[in-house]
C-alpha cells in the first residue's frame, strides 16, 4: 500500500494521468464533432410544396432540395393521373436533409371490382348498388317484358356481365330492361302514304292482320291508292299480336 501511495507521488504517475485525460479528451471531442457532422444537428431545411404538382415536377423539387421520397398511389374517378394529392411532412415544415418525403398519387390504372348483382333490381335500386361500386349505367335498352324498368341482363363491352365478375372501377355498362308490355305486344307501325300491298306487308312483318278496306273519294286506280288514315293510329303505340287494323285509301 506504501509503494502505491508513493508510485501516485511520482512524475511518472502524472505524467501518464495527463496522458490519459487527454487521450480522453480528444476521443470525446471527436466523437462529438463527429456525430453532429453526421446527423448535421442543427441543419434544417423547408420542405417545398408539392401537393398539386405532377408527380415527375414533384420530384424534380424534391431532389433540387436533397430530398428522399416514396410513392404510394390511389385510384379515383375523373381526377387526372399522376397527380400528387397527398404530402408527409406537411410544406414548410422543417426537416433534415435527406429526409424522406411520402407522396400519395392518383394511379392511371383504375382497380378491378366485383361486378354487384343487380338483375331483377329496379332501375332506380341497379344505379344506386352501381354508384356505391364506383360503376355507372352507360346505356339502357328496353325489351318486350311484364316487368317495367327491371333489370333483366347487363352487357359490358357488348357481352353479358355476370355479378361476380371482375371489371375495372369506373366501367359503363348497358342496363336490359322490361318496357312493361310483355312480349304479346308489339309497335302499331305508321303506314301512311304506303300502298295497300305494302301497308299489308307491314302489318304481316309484325304480326298483325289487315282488317276493313275503305276509300276516300272516287278511285281510279286502286292500286296507286295511297293509305291516308288508319285505325287505330299511332297514337295507340302498342297493341296485341294478331290485331287488325283498318284502312283508308285515297288516290
Amino acid at each position: 500500500m506504501s509503494k502505491l501511495l508513493l508510485y501516485l507521488k511520482t512524475d511518472a504517475f502524472r505524467k501518464n494521468l495527463i496522458a490519459a485525460l487527454v487521450v480522453i479528451l480528444i476521443l470525446f471531442l471527436g466523437i462529438y464533432f463527429g456525430l453532429k457532422a453526421y446527423t448535421k444537428h442543427g441543419v434544417a431545411i423547408e420542405v417545398p410544396q408539392v401537393k398539386g404538382m405532377q408527380i415527375d415536377q414533384a420530384i424534380q423539387a424534391l431532389e433540387n432540395a436533397d430530398l428522399e421520397y416514396f410513392v404510394d398511389s390511389i385510384y379515383q374517378m375523373d381526377m387526372k393521373p399522376g397527380l400528387v394529392i397527398e404530402q408527409d411532412p406537411e410544406p414548410k415544415s422543417h426537416v433534415k436533409t435527406g429526409r424522406t418525403i411520402y407522396l400519395t398519387i392518383i394511379t392511371q390504372t383504375p382497380p378491378d371490382v366485383a361486378f354487384p348483382s343487380i338483375v331483377d333490381k329496379t332501375l332506380i335500386e341497379a344505379t344506386a348498388i352501381l354508384r356505391n361500386q364506383s360503376l355507372k349505367v352507360g346505356d339502357t335498352v328496353y325489351v318486350s317484358d311484364i316487368a317495367r324498368d327491371v333489370v333483366l341482363d347487363v352487357k359490358f363491352a357488348g357481352q353479358p356481365l355476370q355479378a361476380g365478375r371482375m371489371v375495372p372501377k369506373g366501367s359503363k355498362v348497358t342496363l336490359v330492361l322490361g318496357n312493361g308490355r310483355g312480349s304479346s305486344e308489339v309497335e302499331l307501325p305508321n303506314l301512311i302514304g304506303l300502298s295497300l300491298d305494302e301497308a299489308r306487308f307491314a302489318l304481316t312483318g309484325v304480326g298483325l292482320n289487315l282488317g276493313s278496306i275503305s276509300y276516300n273519294g272516287a278511285v281510279v286506280d286502286s292500286l296507286s291508292a295511297k293509305v291516308v288514315s288508319q285505325l287505330p293510329d299511332t297514337t295507340a303505340g302498342f297493341v296485341g299480336i294478331g290485331s287488325t287494323v283498318d284502312l283508308t285509301l285515297s288516290n
